[in-house]
């Protein structure tokens, strides 16, 4: 859908109309020094979350308790609250803006209930927890995150509509006409003690990256063309409309990589580069890469100005600050100083406004997710997924074979064996012995992704699994092997570890990196690299999402709509137990010089 004009032009609408509070203005000796010399400074500050992944409450679903880590972080909007309301009450109201980088409306289960369980798109249905929070706590504007794709563009439309602030994305291009498919930016006015306004944009930014992830939400509807080169034409065009001041929202992490390889000629994490080619930026506050970075700051090639970026964590566990500093030069308002720095949720107490406002939608879900589908013969959990085979990620697979065996039936291709990959998306998924609620099977598959056949060779295997490996780090055959340390190798998340069932190997960690993955066998015999299989693998994997080889080009046999977590939750439903003596079995392990390391 082309830009509303009018829709955008009511979204845009200014945000300040108060004077600037005694204190905010600048420091007394500071003020000492304005008098003698006559200038007028105003100073603002701007506060930024990213990657709030549909958590309100500081309540982690999937364990049904408080959320909690080993640093003791806390999450949710309503933790968030609280500091944006000390901030306010310090700076003055009409001194802040509050902005998001993206990925808002999918993570938690609570986010999950109100796209799929009980859809805001049904007709009279409800409004989505995330609005409802961010528009209580007066948002001004956000940027898309490559999530908000996921439960395709008619539940990102309906959720545009329910939010009070625009939803930014000057890169997400409507297919067809090449126009913007959401508004570009927000203009903002901060009332100031000395007459002109000070005007500050908002420039959103998305992740390139869509394009693979959500390939069958946006295929033909939407195209993603990099940052850099849409905030080289939009930033001019904001500092032309008289803005005074631009930051860019931008979920895309700083780092300048892409998980995809080569497969877009767009890099995903974009942000430093953005700040390095892109001359007339103030600001950026960076999403996506699920990283804390307090203050960073990127010299502008062209200008040699210093860009400050900025990266609160995730789900809300911090709150960015940038603070800006002007003052009035020559008819206009010119940045003379800004810096950024991060709050901790911890530090504080839940909102009781936002929490009182969504009690019910938090204990509907809350109870959805402890509903009893089944039972299970043994615990397993996946504490030890990441370096050993375990029953829990046998048991993703075992199911993914399953359907797509399934599916396949009646075809050319039913002949044809079934492997299927898993990740360990959660090192603290549990599946108790006894009942088997929803939140159980729904805590091992944390995404929303669906499953996909496609046809792979054994060469092709082989290769993907030796990528798969880089995920260790090299460890000498007579070092101390520590589990702690032997993991997320050059930053590889678990995520992007796939274990293969169906084949059985041997990953060789003394070995470097290429050439670590040994003793292939399927059905016991060596494996044949022109053998042909079924490979059943989520529609982040085939479509690109680590970069893996072979998989994103091959033939598509079947695909499916379904999220994997439900097909999850319907296969335990529909069998009433799960029985890891059926389907689990050590068919992978580490070794050195052909020795096992556990």
């Amino acid at each position: 859908m082309p830009l509303n004009r009018r829709k955008f032009l009511e979204k845009s609408a200014v945000t300040g109309a108060g004077v600037a509070l005694a204190g905010a203005v600048s420091a007394p000796g500071a003020q000492a020094a304005e008098a003698k010399r006559g200038a007028k400074r105003y100073a603002f500050t701007v506060l930024g979350t990213t990657d709030l992944h549909g958590n309100v409450f500081n309540w982690d679903y999937f364990t049904d308790k408080e959320f909690d880590d080993k640093d003791h972080n806390d999450v949710g909007l309503a933790k968030v609250s609280t500091l944006v309301n000390r901030v306010r009450a310090e700076k003055g109201r009409r001194n802040t803006l509050l902005i998001d980088a993206g990925d808002t409306i999918q993570g938690t289960q609570l986010s999950y209930y109100y796209a799929k369980v009980d859809p805001i798109t049904a007709e009279g249905g409800p409004v989505h927890p995330m609005a409802q929070a961010m528009n209580a706590m007066g948002y001004d504007a956000a940027a898309l995150g490559n999530h908000e794709f996921n439960y395709g563009i008619p539940v990102l439309r309906k959720f545009e509509q329910q939010c009070d602030f625009p939803l930014l994305g000057a890169n997400a291009l409507d297919a067809k006409t090449l126009r913007p498919a959401f508004a570009p930016y927000s203009m903002h006015r901060l009332r100031t003690p000395h007459g002109r306004d000070v005007k500050v944009a908002v420039l959103g930014l998305t992740n390139p990256g869509i394009a693979i992830w959500d390939k069958a939400n946006v295929q033909g509807k939407m195209t993603f063309p990099g940052l850099e080169e849409q905030a080289a034409k939009w930033v001019p065009k904001l500092r032309s409309m008289g803005a005074d001041v631009v930051i860019v929202s931008a979920h895309s992490g700083s780092s300048g990589t892409s998980s995809y390889g080569d497969q877009l000629p767009y890099i995903e994490n974009a942000a430093a580069l953005v700040a390095e080619q892109v001359p007339g930026i103030d600001a950026i506050l960076v999403g996506h890469a699920h990283t804390e970075i307090p203050e960073y700051f990127v010299a502008n090639k062209k200008t040699g100005k210093q860009v400050v970026l900025s990266e609160p964590l995730k789900w809300g566990q911090r709150l960015t600050l940038f603070d800006f500093e002007l003052v009035w030069e020559k008819g206009c308002w010119k940045v003379e100083k800004v810096g950024a720095k991060v709050l901790n949720s911890n530090t504080v107490e839940e909102d009781p406004k936002i929490t009182k406002l969504l009690t019910d939608e938090h204990e509907k879900v809350v109870a959805y997710v402890n509903q009893v589908i089944g039972t299970n013969a043994a615990e397993m959990t996946s504490a030890e997924a990441p370096y050993k085979d375990v029953p829990i990620i046998d048991l993703i697979n075992h199911i993914q074979a399953d359907t797509v065996k399934q599916a396949l039936a009646g075809t050319e291709y039913a002949a044809l064996p079934v492997l299927s990959q898993a990740a360990c998306f959660s090192r603290s998924a549990r599946i108790p012995a006894g009942q088997v609620t929803i939140r159980d099977v729904a805590g091992l598959y944390v995404f929303e992704n669906t499953l996909e056949a496609r046809l792979m060779t054994g060469a092709q295997m082989k290769a993907y699994l030796e990528f798969s490996a880089n995920y260790y780090v090299q460890t000498a055959p007579d070092a101390p092997v520590d589990p702690a340390k032997l993991t997320n190798a050059n930053g590889t998340p678990d995520y992007n570890y796939d274990v293969v069932s169906g084949l059985s190997y041997e990953i060789d960690i003394a070995k470097p990196a290429g050439s670590r993955v040994t003793n292939v066998r399927f059905e016991g015999e060596p494996l044949a690299d022109d053998a042909k299989f079924v490979f059943a693998v989520n529609n982040y994997r085939a479509n690109g999402g680590g970069n893996f080889p072979h998989v994103a080009a091959a033939q598509v046999l079947w695909s499916n709509s379904e999220e994997i977590r439900n097909t999850m939750i319907a296969w335990v439903k529909a069998k009433g137990s799960i029985e890891p003596a059926a389907f689990a079995g050590v068919d992978w392990k580490l070794t050195r010089n052909g020795t096992p390391v556990f």
